[in-house]
């Protein structure tokens, strides 16, 4: 069994987690513009570095985001 890079240890653990979030605005309403997601997207990183994740995929329509987090 080989060594996989992608496995993360913590002090009593090891785990690989992908998550992927999805945000949706209330009823669905039509509220991001690409300012909106450019900003969401910085921030998103900013938070995914502070908790030593990875950011893997983000994209967002103008109801809706998806983030792919490693």
């Amino acid at each position: 069994m080989g060594i996989d890079e992608n496995i993360r240890t913590g002090r009593h653990c090891v785990f690989r987690i992908h998550v992927h979030l999805v945000f949706v605005t209330k009823y669905r309403h039509k509220v991001f513009a690409d300012r909106h997601l450019t900003r969401c997207e910085e921030i998103m990183r900013a938070v995914c570095e502070d908790f030593e994740a990875e950011l893997v995929e983000f994209n967002g329509e103008d109801n809706h985001v998806h983030l792919l987090v490693n």
